[in-house]
């Protein structure tokens, strides 16, 4: 008896893998970082950065690859708001440890007026609480800023605020080089 069932069994996968179903394709394909609904945040910058600046930016360049790391401080692992206070103290310029602190420092700037050197503040949790920050890492000629910040899945990289989700978390912009 047990064979007999055994066989009927082994039959019924050999049959029903062997038969194919005519299914219609869904078009599953997603549109990612669109930016139809994207705000404009373009700098009009075009001068020359200056050698503290071209310095800061050289230091935070060294952190590039660097894993992410919460409360992280050195190369081994480092958070964005870390990654900023170790940046600007190779220029004396010492920040508070966390991000929100950071944005109450220096002196706000309108987007279009953002240079090298510049913070970007993000809310990635949405709404308008700071919860993230980077620097300004270059500013092309059609006005599209990109920034070194440190990511929490990719580590230290340079993303760009016509990414969807930078943009769409974009709160302010901050100079703490007069």
């Amino acid at each position: 008896m047990k064979k007999v069932l055994a066989i009927i069994v082994f039959t019924g996968v050999l049959v029903s893998c062997g038969t194919t179903k005519n299914v219609s394709k869904i078009n599953t394909s997603v549109k990612v970082n669109t930016m139809s609904s994207a705000r404009n945040l373009k700098s009009s910058f075009s001068g020359k950065n200056s050698k503290m600046v071209r310095n800061l930016l050289k230091d935070a360049e060294k952190f590039l690859g660097t894993p992410y790391k919460l409360g992280g401080n050195s190369s081994m692992g480092i958070d964005c708001s870390g990654l900023i206070c170790q940046v600007f103290k190779t220029q004396d310029i010492l920040l508070p440890r966390n991000s929100k602190a950071q944005s109450e420092q220096g002196a706000s700037i309108a987007i279009e007026k953002s240079q090298p050197g510049d913070l970007l503040f993000f809310a990635t949790s949405g709404g308008n609480k700071v919860s993230h920050v980077g620097i300004v890492h270059t500013i092309y000629p059609d006005g599209e800023i990109t920034f070194l910040h440190a990511s929490t899945s990719k580590g230290v990289i340079i993303s760009s605020l016509n990414e969807k989700y930078w943009n769409k978390a974009f709160l302010f912009a901050k100079r703490m080089i007069n």
